[in-house]
Formats: C-alpha cells, structure tokens, sequence
C-alpha cells in the first residue's frame, strides 16, 4: 500500500476470490491464479492464504521480488512471470525453488551459474512469442534452446508457455487459433527433441472460451478478481457467475445546497442548472481516484447513484445528491460497489476512467484496505 493518509478504505472480500477460483476450477480443472502486482491490488499474502486454503496448488506472480515474499507463505509451485532480470534474482531461483519465465538466452546462463554455484538444479519455464510481440522466444530458437538445456544438465525445463493477445475479442478468434498453431508447433519441436514438460496458454478468456487451449495449466487473472473478460460481448454467459472482490468507500465529508447558476470546483466546469444539494467526499486523483472522472462518474451514497460534479481535485470530489434524502456528512460514499441493488461495477468505473478494470484494481488497491472472510 502506497497511500497511507487519507480515508478511503479498498474492501476485499475473499470469499469471492474463493468462489471465483473455485468456480474457474469446476471450468477447467488445473488453474494457476495469476497474483502478480499484489494481486491486482487485492494483496499479494491474504489472496494467496485464501487460494492456498481452496486447493491451489500453483501460482503465478510478476518479478522474483514477489515471488520470494510468496515462498514464505505457499509452499507449492511459484511463477515468476518476468523471471531473472539480474544475477541476484538467479541465486534467489534456485534457493527457494521458485519456476522462473525465461524468454532470453543470458537469463539461462545467470540461471545456470546460480545453480551450479548452489550445487543444486533450477527449475524453469521457456516462455515463447507466439503473437504478442512482448516477451518471448521464437520458433527459430527451438534448436539452439534444445542444445544449451542438453549442455547444462542443471537446468530443468518444468512449463512451456505464451500468451494470448486477443482472446477476450470473440471477433479475433482468428487470431487465437494463429496463436495455437505456433504454440503447437514449438511444443512439439520441444517434444521430439526429447524434453518433457507441461504446457501453459489460456488465460481468463482462454481459460472460459476455449477448451482446446487449457492444456496442463491455466492462468486465470482478471476472473479471479470477479471481471467477467467478456462483458458486453456475445460470450458474456461465460462469465456470468464471476463475483467482483473489490469495493472502495470514503466519507462525505460535507453536504450543502448550490443555487441555480453557483458553480463547484476548479475552473467553475460545472455549473448548477437548478437549485441543488452537493456532497463533498474525501476522494481525489492523490488517493488514485482519476482527475478523468470528473462529470462522468458516479457513487453510491444510501444505496443510490450520485454523479460526480465538476473537476476531481486532489483529495476531494463533489456529487449531486439532490435525489438522495437524508443524504450527510459523515455518509459512506461508494466509489466502487456499494450497498443497495445498483452498485458500481469495475467495468462501469474502468468506461467512465478511460481505461480497464485492471487498471482500476491496481491503483485503488494502493490505498488502505480491510479485509471480509466468512471462514
């Protein structure tokens, strides 16, 4: 957490993050929860607590860093999806045991040095570019990758893997089954050199969408969190039952009434069109709630939508709660979910926001968070 003095407070609710792994693993059978980045920024230790307790036998997480802050709490397999970006994160491989990506040729000569230098072996993933464009080997490397695992018998090879660009775009599916072909074929190049190994490719939408490409091991992300990754497509069924975990509140601090023609806020961008009542709430782009919200998105006050009023300031925003009686100081105010049936959603805040609920997730899980957990 990086915004330690203000008032808004992220609600995670576990149980939904164990029925959403629970319900992707009545889907697919082996998930792999993706937890990197603190988990989305629901919390990189309580989330893994909770899939640890729901029979997660693997996860994955972003830099060997977080991956050593896992090692104490889980004890199964660990992902490092950046793997070894310098020698220290080597040696931190092969001492804990952890199943680094690795996507270039020196981070498998770091790899090898540390574990010779531990008079051990290094575990490893070959994470392969099957159309990302991001990180990765190429069908190409196939040979040359073969003859330096066969010269440094110290390293062994445990997940082969890559990574789906457009699977949560029902109409690039073309492009899923492009990614399939290569990954394919690098699979079985692998194969018939002689390695054995368990393969990984689907993601959320991968993993719900497309049975062929669940293969060993799945790694779900966003659907963990309760995102359904294809609201508002023609797939959305698949995702229905999925329960966001997040929610984000902060007090009103103040409740007044604006004449016709008063304005709020910097630059007076908004300007009162009738007599009205405003309430100030304790949230602003310095507790990560975005300057871009500013007359485009809404909160729950007493279970009822209030839209935000002019230009979001640094700790503060105003919204219109002229149709919420009762409304006052002191009010939670839903910047994310909320009480009553009309809560805001992830994929509601992310549209207003510009941008995608992961986004949202991970600068909102900056600020103070509590935790909910029925067992």
């Amino acid at each position: 957490m990086s915004v330690p003095f203000n008032k808004l407070i992220a609600r995670i609710d576990l149980d939904a993050i164990r029925e959403n792994y629970l319900l992707l693993r009545e889907v697919a059978g082996n998930p792999a929860p993706v937890i990197k980045a603190d988990a989305y920024g629901h919390g990189l230790l309580p989330v893994a607590r909770t899939l640890a307790q729901a029979g997660a036998g693997s996860m994955c997480v972003g830099s060997v860093e977080e991956a050593v802050a896992l090692r104490g709490e889980f004890s199964g397999r660990i992902v490092s999806l950046l793997g070894p970006l310098d020698k220290a994160d080597a040696a931190a491989v092969v001492e804990h045991g952890l199943v680094p990506y690795i996507y270039r040729r020196e981070q498998l000569a770091m790899l090898a040095e540390a574990a010779r230098n531990a008079g051990g072996q290094a575990r490893l993933a070959l994470k392969f570019d099957t159309g990302m464009g991001r990180l990765g080997f190429r069908l190409p490397d196939v040979p040359d990758l073969v003859a330096t695992l066969a010269a440094n018998r110290e390293l062994r090879l445990e997940l082969v893997a890559s990574h789906l660009a457009t699977a949560d775009e029902p109409a690039r599916d073309d492009y899923v089954v492009r990614q399939r072909g290569v990954f394919e074929a690098v699979c079985s190049e692998l194969r018939a050199a002689g390695l054995d190994f368990a393969c990984t490719l689907g993601n959320s939408a991968g993993l719900l969408a497309y049975p062929e490409l669940r293969y060993d091991l799945q790694r779900p992300g966003i659907a963990l969190y309760g995102v359904n990754p294809f609201c508002g497509t023609p797939l959305a069924h698949l995702g229905e039952r999925l329960r966001p975990a997040m929610s984000v509140r902060t007090p009103v601090a103040q409740v007044h009434s604006l004449d016709a023609g008063e304005s709020v806020s910097y630059g007076c961008t908004f300007v009162a069109p009738k007599a009205m009542r405003v309430a100030v709430i304790a949230a602003g782009y310095a507790d990560c709630y975005s300057r871009a919200l500013g007359g485009k998105a809404e909160v729950v006050i007493r279970g009822r939508r209030a839209k935000v009023c002019g230009r979001v300031c640094m700790q503060l925003s105003i919204v219109d709660v002229s149709d919420i009686p009762g409304a006052e100081a002191g009010d939670d105010a839903w910047l994310l979910g909320g009480e009553g049936d009309d809560p805001v959603t992830p994929d509601e805040l992310a549209g207003w926001w510009g941008t995608i609920t992961y986004e949202v997730f991970c600068l909102l899980g900056l600020n103070k968070r509590e935790y909910v957990d029925g067992l």
